[in-house]
Protein backbone atom coordinates (compact mmCIF):
# COMPACT_ATOMS: atom_id res chain seq x y z
CA UNK A 1 0.00 0.00 0.00
CA UNK A 2 1.48 3.50 -1.10
CA UNK A 3 0.75 6.87 1.18
CA UNK A 4 -1.96 7.58 -1.59
CA UNK A 5 -3.07 4.71 -1.61
CA UNK A 6 -3.66 4.88 2.26
CA UNK A 7 -5.37 8.69 1.98
CA UNK A 8 -7.82 7.23 -0.19
CA UNK A 9 -8.80 4.84 1.73
CA UNK A 10 -9.17 6.05 4.49
CA UNK A 11 -11.71 8.78 2.98
CA UNK A 12 -14.16 6.36 2.22
CA UNK A 13 -14.39 5.57 5.51
CA UNK A 14 -13.61 4.16 8.78
CA UNK A 15 -10.82 1.73 9.09
CA UNK A 16 -11.25 -0.87 11.38
CA UNK A 17 -7.99 -1.78 13.67
CA UNK A 18 -7.67 -5.43 15.70
CA UNK A 19 -7.96 -5.44 19.45
CA UNK A 20 -5.76 -6.90 22.39
CA UNK A 21 -2.94 -9.60 20.89
CA UNK A 22 -0.47 -10.57 23.81
CA UNK A 23 -3.74 -10.81 27.05
CA UNK A 24 -5.64 -13.14 24.54
CA UNK A 25 -2.33 -15.35 23.91
CA UNK A 26 -1.38 -15.26 27.58
CA UNK A 27 -5.22 -17.19 27.69
CA UNK A 28 -4.03 -19.07 24.84
CA UNK A 29 -0.84 -20.85 27.40
CA UNK A 30 1.81 -18.29 26.25
CA UNK A 31 3.99 -17.96 29.19
CA UNK A 32 4.70 -14.71 30.96
CA UNK A 33 7.82 -13.05 31.04
CA UNK A 34 9.50 -14.38 27.84
CA UNK A 35 10.00 -13.07 24.52
CA UNK A 36 6.54 -13.00 23.13
CA UNK A 37 8.06 -12.77 18.91
CA UNK A 38 9.90 -15.83 19.60
CA UNK A 39 6.93 -17.54 21.28
CA UNK A 40 4.82 -17.05 18.82
CA UNK A 41 7.23 -17.72 15.83
CA UNK A 42 7.40 -21.14 17.29
CA UNK A 43 3.69 -21.57 18.19
CA UNK A 44 1.89 -19.67 15.23
CA UNK A 45 -1.95 -21.35 15.19
CA UNK A 46 -2.73 -19.42 18.55
CA UNK A 47 -1.87 -16.22 16.79
CA UNK A 48 -3.74 -17.62 13.68
CA UNK A 49 -6.65 -18.25 14.90
CA UNK A 50 -7.16 -14.92 16.91
CA UNK A 51 -6.02 -12.65 13.71
CA UNK A 52 -8.67 -14.85 11.61
CA UNK A 53 -11.25 -14.20 14.44
CA UNK A 54 -10.16 -10.42 14.56
CA UNK A 55 -11.19 -10.47 10.51
CA UNK A 56 -14.20 -12.04 10.77
CA UNK A 57 -15.22 -9.58 12.98
CA UNK A 58 -14.53 -6.60 11.20
CA UNK A 59 -11.10 -5.64 11.42
CA UNK A 60 -9.84 -4.07 8.17
CA UNK A 61 -5.99 -4.23 9.72
CA UNK A 62 -4.19 -6.92 11.79
CA UNK A 63 -0.95 -6.42 13.38
CA UNK A 64 1.88 -8.49 12.99
CA UNK A 65 3.52 -9.64 16.10
CA UNK A 66 6.21 -7.64 15.68
CA UNK A 67 6.09 -5.49 18.55
CA UNK A 68 9.67 -5.89 20.05
CA UNK A 69 11.23 -6.94 17.40
CA UNK A 70 13.78 -4.58 16.69
CA UNK A 71 17.83 -5.92 17.40
CA UNK A 72 17.50 -3.23 20.67
CA UNK A 73 14.93 -5.36 22.41
CA UNK A 74 15.64 -9.14 21.24
CA UNK A 75 19.30 -8.48 22.46
CA UNK A 76 17.99 -8.70 26.13
CA UNK A 77 16.62 -11.70 25.26
CA UNK A 78 19.92 -12.90 23.92
CA UNK A 79 17.89 -13.00 19.86
CA UNK A 80 19.32 -9.76 18.40
CA UNK A 81 20.86 -12.06 16.13
CA UNK A 82 17.70 -13.28 14.54
CA UNK A 83 16.03 -10.00 14.21
CA UNK A 84 15.38 -10.85 10.06
CA UNK A 85 13.87 -14.40 10.71
CA UNK A 86 11.90 -13.11 13.53
CA UNK A 87 10.32 -10.29 11.61
CA UNK A 88 9.96 -12.39 8.44
CA UNK A 89 8.22 -15.29 9.82
CA UNK A 90 5.85 -13.18 11.96
CA UNK A 91 4.69 -11.17 9.38
CA UNK A 92 4.57 -14.35 6.95
CA UNK A 93 2.30 -16.19 9.89
CA UNK A 94 -0.25 -13.06 10.14
CA UNK A 95 -0.25 -12.95 6.07
CA UNK A 96 -1.64 -16.41 6.21
CA UNK A 97 -3.87 -15.34 9.29
CA UNK A 98 -5.13 -12.07 6.61
CA UNK A 99 -5.56 -14.71 3.73
CA UNK A 100 -6.00 -11.38 2.06
CA UNK A 101 -8.75 -10.70 3.21
CA UNK A 102 -7.39 -7.61 5.40
CA UNK A 103 -4.18 -5.65 5.60
CA UNK A 104 -0.84 -6.58 7.73
CA UNK A 105 0.85 -3.69 9.54
CA UNK A 106 4.12 -4.12 10.77
CA UNK A 107 4.16 -3.38 14.52
CA UNK A 108 7.17 -1.32 16.01
CA UNK A 109 7.72 0.29 19.02
CA UNK A 110 9.91 1.73 21.56
CA UNK A 111 13.18 0.22 22.71
CA UNK A 112 12.30 1.44 26.35
CA UNK A 113 15.56 3.15 26.30
CA UNK A 114 15.42 7.24 26.55
CA UNK A 115 17.18 8.99 24.06
CA UNK A 116 20.04 11.99 24.27
CA UNK A 117 19.65 14.06 26.18
CA UNK A 118 17.28 12.65 28.25
CA UNK A 119 18.23 9.41 28.76
CA UNK A 120 21.62 7.63 27.39
CA UNK A 121 20.21 6.54 23.56
CA UNK A 122 22.31 7.94 20.56
CA UNK A 123 19.91 8.91 18.00
CA UNK A 124 22.07 6.88 15.37
CA UNK A 125 21.97 3.70 17.72
CA UNK A 126 18.18 4.01 17.87
CA UNK A 127 17.92 4.78 13.90
CA UNK A 128 19.75 1.70 12.71
CA UNK A 129 18.05 -0.01 14.90
CA UNK A 130 14.56 0.79 12.95
CA UNK A 131 16.41 0.92 9.99
CA UNK A 132 16.63 -3.04 10.43
CA UNK A 133 13.71 -4.09 11.44
CA UNK A 134 11.58 -1.65 8.88
CA UNK A 135 13.79 -3.39 6.07
CA UNK A 136 12.96 -6.68 7.29
CA UNK A 137 9.11 -5.48 7.67
CA UNK A 138 9.14 -4.34 4.04
CA UNK A 139 10.93 -7.47 2.74
CA UNK A 140 8.71 -9.70 4.47
CA UNK A 141 5.76 -7.68 2.88
CA UNK A 142 3.73 -5.77 5.17
CA UNK A 143 0.78 -3.40 3.63
CA UNK A 144 2.09 -0.81 6.40
CA UNK A 145 3.61 0.28 9.62
CA UNK A 146 2.01 1.20 12.76
CA UNK A 147 5.11 2.61 15.97
CA UNK A 148 2.38 1.99 18.74
CA UNK A 149 2.64 2.36 22.32
CA UNK A 150 5.14 5.16 21.84
CA UNK A 151 6.26 7.14 25.14
CA UNK A 152 7.76 10.15 23.53
CA UNK A 153 7.09 11.87 19.93
CA UNK A 154 11.25 12.20 19.63
CA UNK A 155 11.84 8.40 19.32
CA UNK A 156 8.92 7.78 17.07
CA UNK A 157 10.57 10.65 14.65
CA UNK A 158 13.28 8.21 14.48
CA UNK A 159 10.92 5.72 13.65
CA UNK A 160 9.53 7.94 10.62
CA UNK A 161 13.34 8.56 9.79
CA UNK A 162 13.74 5.24 9.45
CA UNK A 163 11.21 4.67 7.45
CA UNK A 164 11.56 7.47 4.64
CA UNK A 165 14.82 5.74 4.58
CA UNK A 166 13.61 2.13 3.30
CA UNK A 167 10.56 2.25 2.16
CA UNK A 168 7.27 4.32 0.84
CA UNK A 169 4.89 2.71 3.04
CA UNK A 170 2.56 4.32 5.50
CA UNK A 171 3.16 5.18 8.77
CA UNK A 172 0.47 5.43 11.55
CA UNK A 173 2.01 6.24 14.95
CA UNK A 174 0.19 5.90 18.12
CA UNK A 175 1.27 7.01 21.32
CA UNK A 176 0.02 6.16 24.89
CA UNK A 177 -1.04 8.75 27.62
CA UNK A 178 -2.79 10.24 30.50
CA UNK A 179 -6.63 11.03 30.28
CA UNK A 180 -5.45 14.27 30.40
CA UNK A 181 -3.41 14.21 26.83
CA UNK A 182 -0.08 14.56 28.70
CA UNK A 183 2.75 11.88 27.59
CA UNK A 184 4.97 10.28 30.27
CA UNK A 185 7.97 11.95 29.27
CA UNK A 186 6.72 15.20 29.24
CA UNK A 187 4.55 17.39 26.37
CA UNK A 188 1.44 16.47 25.29
CA UNK A 189 -0.62 14.70 22.50
CA UNK A 190 -1.52 17.58 20.86
CA UNK A 191 1.61 19.20 20.38
CA UNK A 192 3.17 16.04 19.60
CA UNK A 193 0.69 14.95 16.68
CA UNK A 194 0.99 18.05 14.56
CA UNK A 195 4.78 17.60 15.09
CA UNK A 196 4.57 14.17 13.99
CA UNK A 197 2.14 14.88 10.78
CA UNK A 198 4.89 17.45 10.17
CA UNK A 199 7.71 14.83 9.48
CA UNK A 200 5.73 12.84 7.67
CA UNK A 201 3.51 10.42 9.82
CA UNK A 202 0.28 9.18 7.72
CA UNK A 203 -2.25 9.16 10.89
CA UNK A 204 -1.73 9.55 14.62
CA UNK A 205 -3.37 9.35 17.61
CA UNK A 206 -3.20 7.15 21.10
CA UNK A 207 -3.41 3.69 22.06
CA UNK A 208 -3.38 1.63 25.17
CA UNK A 209 -3.11 3.39 28.88
CA UNK A 210 -6.47 4.35 29.38
CA UNK A 211 -9.87 3.52 28.35
CA UNK A 212 -12.69 4.95 25.25
CA UNK A 213 -14.40 6.95 28.33
CA UNK A 214 -11.31 8.97 29.02
CA UNK A 215 -10.56 10.23 25.81
CA UNK A 216 -13.32 11.64 23.58
CA UNK A 217 -12.14 15.36 25.13
CA UNK A 218 -8.39 14.71 23.54
CA UNK A 219 -9.11 12.92 20.25
CA UNK A 220 -11.81 16.23 19.36
CA UNK A 221 -8.43 17.83 20.29
CA UNK A 222 -6.13 16.14 18.36
CA UNK A 223 -8.42 16.10 15.32
CA UNK A 224 -8.46 20.11 15.64
CA UNK A 225 -4.72 19.97 15.27
CA UNK A 226 -3.72 17.76 12.13
CA UNK A 227 -5.46 17.28 8.84
CA UNK A 228 -4.21 13.69 8.50
CA UNK A 229 -6.76 10.52 10.03
CA UNK A 230 -6.94 10.40 13.91
CA UNK A 231 -6.33 6.82 15.62
CA UNK A 232 -8.09 5.63 18.83
CA UNK A 233 -7.18 2.11 20.12
CA UNK A 234 -7.59 2.39 23.75
CA UNK A 235 -8.03 -0.32 26.59
CA UNK A 236 -11.36 -2.08 27.45
CA UNK A 237 -11.76 0.94 30.38
CA UNK A 238 -9.18 0.98 33.38
CA UNK A 239 -7.89 -2.43 34.94
CA UNK A 240 -8.01 -3.44 38.47
CA UNK A 241 -4.80 -5.09 39.51
CA UNK A 242 -5.20 -8.80 41.12
CA UNK A 243 -2.92 -10.25 44.33
CA UNK A 244 -0.77 -11.40 41.50
CA UNK A 245 -0.32 -8.45 39.72
CA UNK A 246 -2.33 -9.47 36.84
CA UNK A 247 -4.56 -6.22 35.37
CA UNK A 248 -8.37 -7.20 34.80
CA UNK A 249 -10.56 -5.13 32.36
CA UNK A 250 -14.09 -4.95 33.16
CA UNK A 251 -15.35 -2.59 30.61
CA UNK A 252 -17.83 -5.39 28.44
CA UNK A 253 -18.10 -4.95 24.75
CA UNK A 254 -21.27 -3.00 24.09
CA UNK A 255 -19.93 -0.46 26.85
CA UNK A 256 -16.78 -0.35 25.12
CA UNK A 257 -18.54 0.20 21.65
CA UNK A 258 -20.74 2.87 23.16
CA UNK A 259 -17.65 4.92 23.85
CA UNK A 260 -15.55 4.02 20.63
CA UNK A 261 -18.52 5.55 18.81
CA UNK A 262 -18.54 8.76 20.77
CA UNK A 263 -14.49 8.67 19.55
CA UNK A 264 -15.53 8.03 16.26
CA UNK A 265 -17.94 11.41 16.06
CA UNK A 266 -15.37 13.11 17.82
CA UNK A 267 -13.04 12.61 14.97
CA UNK A 268 -11.56 9.52 15.23
CA UNK A 269 -11.15 7.12 11.80
CA UNK A 270 -8.82 4.85 12.43
CA UNK A 271 -10.56 2.98 15.77
CA UNK A 272 -9.53 -0.62 17.22
CA UNK A 273 -9.05 -1.96 20.85
CA UNK A 274 -5.60 -2.54 23.14
CA UNK A 275 -5.21 -4.16 26.15
CA UNK A 276 -8.64 -6.46 27.78
CA UNK A 277 -9.41 -5.91 24.01
CA UNK A 278 -11.05 -9.36 22.04
CA UNK A 279 -12.76 -10.13 18.80
CA UNK A 280 -16.36 -9.84 20.18
CA UNK A 281 -15.41 -5.56 21.60
CA UNK A 282 -14.31 -5.54 17.43
CA UNK A 283 -17.37 -6.88 17.01
CA UNK A 284 -19.46 -4.72 19.07
CA UNK A 285 -17.15 -1.36 17.47
CA UNK A 286 -18.02 -2.38 14.17
CA UNK A 287 -21.79 -2.40 14.72
CA UNK A 288 -21.79 0.82 16.22
CA UNK A 289 -19.71 2.59 13.69
CA UNK A 290 -21.63 1.22 10.98
CA UNK A 291 -24.92 1.98 12.65
CA UNK A 292 -24.17 5.99 13.13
Amino acid sequence: MTKKEFRQRTAQGPLILDGATGSNLLKSGMPRGICSEKWIAEHPKPLIQLQKAYIEAGSHIVYAPTFLANPISLKSHGLAHETKQLNHELVRISKEAAAGKALVAGDISTTGKLMEPMGEMPYDTLFEAYKEQITYLSEAGVDLLVAETMMAPDETMVILDAAAEVCELPVLCSLTIESDGSLFFGGNIYDAAEALEAVGADAVGCNCSVGPEQLEAVIAGIRKRVSIPVIAKPNAGMPKITDTGEAVYHMEPEEFAVHMEALYKAGASVLGGCCGTDPEYIRALCGKISAS
